[in-house]
């Protein structure tokens, strides 16, 4: 599978989110709908954007008991988005539900990944609030390994674990990796980051981009950069 960048929308309307997609008349980038936008506008949105032809990364992070987010998921399966995640630290049997859920009756289904730790947590803050006393690296591989194990296609995780992901779970593993910034970009809320150039060479299958482009003055040719540095 190649790589490709996945544009962050993360808008509270559908106004805002298509005057920024209408720039965008050559090629049509990969978006990941969250929280805030499906929350604002509901399923409507995902199959406007995906009538659109973008490809979709619904990104709602489901993390409940196994039997709900079975549940969830077999409705999300029929909005035809082509990559949704789950949080690992549901374990084993939430996982392996929401992959039963997802799993239409012809046997297709989108990817499904699982978020290992998000990118604005830190080493002190996971100690501190989660009460996790390992090192981050090795609860990320953790999760990696529990997701491949209950047939994920993937994990979320920082582009600096990419590499290690892959070693251990293997090349066809995918890597979604977050906390991407250009060298001149502001950090923002994120604490482990990339540049694009860096993640490509160690291995992030696809990186998420959002304040770097939707902020930026031209938006199209951030996009556009983001392509050379990582893709091309």
């Amino acid at each position: 599978m190649g790589k490709d960048v996945i544009v962050a929308c993360d808008f509270d309307s559908a106004e805002k989110t298509f005057e920024f997609l209408d720039r965008f008349t050559e090629k049509k980038p990969y978006v990941k709908i969250g929280m805030e936008l499906f929350y604002s506008e509901g399923p409507s949105i995902v199959r406007e954007i995906k009538k659109r032809g973008h490809k979709i990364f619904l990104d709602l992070k489901l993390h409940d008991i196994p039997n709900t987010v079975k549940k969830a998921m077999a409705v999300l399966s029929g909005l035809d988005v082509d990559m949704c995640n789950i949080h690992a630290a549901g374990t084993t049997a939430m996982m392996t539900a929401a992959l039963e859920g997802l799993t239409r009756e012809d046997g297709t289904r989108p990817l499904l990944i699982a978020v290992t730790q998000l990118t604005s947590t830190d080493q002190e803050s996971m100690e501190r609030d989660i009460l996790i006393k390992d090192d981050i690296k090795n609860v990320v591989m953790h999760y990696a390994m529990t997701s491949r194990n209950a047939g994920l296609d993937g994990v979320v995780c920082s582009p600096a674990e990419a590499e290690a992901v892959h070693a251990m779970c293997g090349k066809d593993f995918l890597t979604v990796t977050p906390g991407i910034r250009f060298a001149d970009s502001a950090q923002d809320d994120q604490k482990r980051i990339m540049t694009p150039e860096a993640a490509k060479e160690i291995g992030s299958d696809y990186i998420v981009v959002g304040r770097p482009i939707t902020k930026a003055e031209d938006p199209v040719a951030a996009y556009e950069r983001c392509l050379r540095e990582f893709v091309d």
